[in-house]
């Protein structure tokens, strides 16, 4: 296999509108320059104005997605979205830990970007249990680490006492998304156990916001994928999904998409 285009397996939910879920993740994966294979667990019907239906896929068909790629295309990383329900994170808890020299980006996807849930209640203690322990990185938005750990998180101490809470919990590491935070800045904290860094930046008043976290998620995968360390790759995948917002390409009449062809930095 080629070493220099790494494969990099994203099992997530399909996004009709083509701005989040695996449409995103391969865009991106193309645009970091490596394989992208998918095992899709739902179908949504969505666009930037909401999510309208969601069809998880049955179990079996996940697994068979999964089986039918490890004997042939095994990854070198590995990114979860969208997995909807208990059954769904479990199967795929196990799949992950079958690969376990892969790198393994841990989006904790349970609300969308319209506002709309994308994960029942019973399955949030099921991504403590089954994916949070194995993650390489986790990287929830501020909602999501307060469902995760309990805390209110509101301000950047917030988001340190998070991250490091999350690595606790199992996770190698934890980039704490600061978008929604209170002030005038998104800061966006990682904690990999040892040491903390912080990426700063003014915020940004936009509605093209639809994507976001799989898109950033995809890209620390891909960036994982070929072998750049862990705060390199979240460098890179932030700059990227800055410059994929700012260049936003103004489709649809809710929240839109980034622009996933926007340059990726060294």
């Amino acid at each position: 296999m080629n070493p220099r285009l790494p494969v990099t397996l994203t099992i997530a939910g399909s996004d009709s509108g083509g701005g989040a879920g695996i449409q995103a993740d391969l865009k991106t994966f193309h645009q970091f320059g490596v394989f992208g294979t998918t095992a899709v667990t739902a179908v949504t019907a969505q666009n930037t104005l909401g999510v309208f239906a969601v069809h998880p896929i049955p179990v079996a068909m996940v697994r068979a997605q999964l089986d039918a790629l490890a004997t042939d295309l095994p990854p070198r990383a590995i990114k979860t979205g969208m997995l909807a329900n208990s059954e769904l994170v479990e199967a795929v808890g196990v799949a992950v830990r079958e690969h376990e020299e892969a790198a393994y980006v841990m989006d904790p996807v349970m609300v969308a970007t319209s506002g709309d849930p994308l994960l029942e209640p019973e399955a949030q203690d099921a991504l403590v249990r089954h994916l949070l322990p194995v993650a390489t990185v986790v990287t929830p938005n501020l909602h999501e680490a307060r469902i995760l750990t309990g805390r209110e998180v509101r301000t950047v101490d917030d988001a340190r006492a998070c991250a490091r809470e999350l690595v606790g919990m199992g996770a190698g590491a934890a980039l704490v998304k600061g978008g929604h935070l209170e002030g005038d800045e998104a800061v966006d904290v990682l904690w990999d156990g040892s040491e903390e860094h912080a990426w700063r930046r003014p915020r940004m008043e936009t509605t093209s916001t639809h994507g976001t976290g799989c898109t950033l998620s995809a890209a620390i995968a891909a960036g994982l994928a070929h072998g750049r360390p862990l705060v390199a790759a979240v460098d890179q995948a932030i700059q990227y999904v800055a410059r994929a917002i700012y260049s936003a390409p103004g489709l649809g009449s809710g929240r839109g998409p980034l622009n996933h062809f926007a340059r990726v930095g060294d």
